[in-house]
């Protein structure tokens, strides 16, 4: 059976909600992931249900090495070997200064942001590299645009951890390249999403929005769409690719 089996970390909502749907829409085998929001999760698991398609929600801390290998031995199990991957974990703290930070919040934002990747990548590999007996697949990493502006006076540790995801997808992308194996990162930037509620200002896309030279905030979905490009085989040929989804900014 050649069925596409999908995890999307961080999945309950948002840009991982997102694309899990559209996903499933497309006939993967969907794993859903979340740590706290059971219900969110369970309502996005029904929608993909509903589809027709097979999915199962997982609840797993990503940084967490001994949930991630439960986890990936539940797709097993459930849905088979993992064949696609995407990396959407990430936690954002109340905005403020570097000055007013302490050690507690940026180590704790770079472990989750940082080692979700490492560890989920680390347990996708081994199912799809040729060379285990795979066959091949695809990760898209989710950083963000604050990987280049730095996020200064508001989130540098979360700008900080995102600028890791950029250089690990680069050197990832050429090391499993020869595997079957293709890498790439989206980075988005100002999406109506609720992570924005995280940092203390559920309303800041509204407020940024005319920064962009699109003048307007992006969805989900839109990001959604071009997760979905890179996992597909019409990317066949892209890996190690950045895709700015930051309505020009």
């Amino acid at each position: 059976m050649n069925e596409k089996v999908l995890l999307v970390t961080g999945s309950s909502r948002g840009i991982g909600a997102a694309t899990a749907i559209q996903a499933a829409e497309q006939g993967y085998a969907v794993c859903l992931n979340y740590v706290h929001d059971e219900r969110a999760a369970f309502d996005t698991r029904d929608k993909i249900l509903a589809l027709g398609a097979r999915c199962i929600a997982v609840q797993a801390d990503a940084s967490n090495r001994d949930q991630v290998d439960a986890m990936f031995d539940a797709i097993d199990h459930h849905l088979g070997p993992l064949t696609h991957l995407v990396n959407n974990v990430g936690i954002l703290k109340q905005k403020m200064p570097l000055i007013d930070m302490d050690g507690e919040r940026f180590q704790h934002v770079l472990l989750t942001n940082v080692m979700s990747h490492f560890y989920c990548s680390h347990q996708a590999i081994k199912r799809m590299a040729q060379s285990r007996g795979g066959r091949g697949g695809a990760i898209v990493n989710v950083s963000s645009g604050a990987s280049r502006s730095g996020s200064p006076f508001e989130y540098i540790d979360y700008a900080a951890s995102k600028g890791a995801v950029d250089t690990f997808t680069t050197g990832l992308a050429k090391e499993v390249a020869a595997e079957g194996i293709r890498v790439n990162c989206v980075r988005p930037g100002g999406i109506y999403t609720d992570i924005h509620a995280d940092g203390g200002e559920p309303d800041r896309v509204a407020r940024i929005s005319q920064q962009f030279p699109m003048k307007r905030g992006g969805t989900p979905e839109e990001v959604a769409n071009a997760i979905l490009w890179l996992l597909s085989d019409d990317a066949s040929f892209v890996t190690g690719s950045f895709t700015d989804l930051c309505g020009g900014l």
